[in-house]
């Protein structure tokens, strides 16, 4: 597998990503797959048989800089590339608000994660009395570090 990176305007991945995929179906050249990291502006990467393959691809398009000189290694760009499960950024006493579910929209905050099951148990800050409630640490997204908040 040749992973090539080619360097484009910040901002332009996608747009330059989606022209490059119209040119190779019209000319018929055989790119395996375009890749473009949301972490990284101003790159995308793709996959094909050679350089000069890629050469061609990106000839003349618009918002490409050039080609990166040599080939990028899979594991150099594989934690670029991997989901991170949301439950890796969570502590227990951060202000998530929960954007799934029956309590949609509400903010609570963290008591207690269980990595294994990937939930978290939280207590609603807006119920009038102490609520724990259990839910998928996916159906939350996080506001505020646990200490930051007053």
């Amino acid at each position: 597998m040749s992973i090539y990176a080619v360097r484009c305007t910040a901002g332009q991945e996608k747009n330059t990503a989606f022209l490059l995929e119209q040119r190779a179906k019209a000319e018929d050249i055989p790119l395996k797959s375009i890749i473009i990291p949301v972490n990284i502006r101003g790159f995308f990467f793709i996959e094909a048989d050679g350089p000069h393959i890629v050469e061609r691809a990106i000839l003349g398009l618009k918002h490409v800089k050039g080609l990166i000189p040599g080939k990028t290694e899979i594991s150099n760009i594989e934690h670029l590339i991997l989901p991170k499960p949301t439950i890796e950024s969570l502590n227990t006493g951060d202000i998530v608000e929960i954007i799934s579910g029956p309590f949609k929209n509400m903010r609570a905050r963290i008591n207690r994660i269980n990595k294994d099951k990937q939930e978290v148990v939280l207590e609603l800050l807006e119920a009038a009395y102490s609520l724990p409630i259990t839910m998928k640490a996916d159906y939350v997204k996080k506001i505020v570090e646990g200490e930051s908040y007053g």
